[in-house]
């Protein structure tokens, strides 16, 4: 299943240290980020982080389940700084739907 793949990227990513974890992190973050990945059950200001990020030219994209995938309690929102890796999970995303 995808989603098994699109744990193993976010995971790698992690490791990498090219992953942003949570709202207030991101909000804050001002170098280059190529995507954000969000839960679909997020809360209102999340989702206004979100749109904060949309503003700024950044690919964002709602999952279900983020807990899961990123394995990561509570987490509602992360941001990807690798090219490579953003384009990889970008597409397994578009598969998935």
């Amino acid at each position: 299943m995808q989603k098994n793949k699109l744990n193993g990227y976010i995971n790698i990513c992690r490791k990498a240290n090219y992953l942003i974890i949570g709202g207030e992190a991101l909000e804050k973050y001002n170098k280059k980020l190529y995507l954000v990945l969000f839960d679909i059950n997020a809360g209102k200001s999340t989702l206004k982080i979100v749109k904060l990020l949309q503003e700024r030219g950044i690919k964002t994209i709602a999952v279900e389940n983020m807990k899961e995938i990123s394995s990561i309690d509570n987490c509602k929102i992360v941001g990807i700084k690798n090219k490579q890796l953003s384009d990889i999970i970008e597409n397994l995303c578009e598969e998935k739907e």
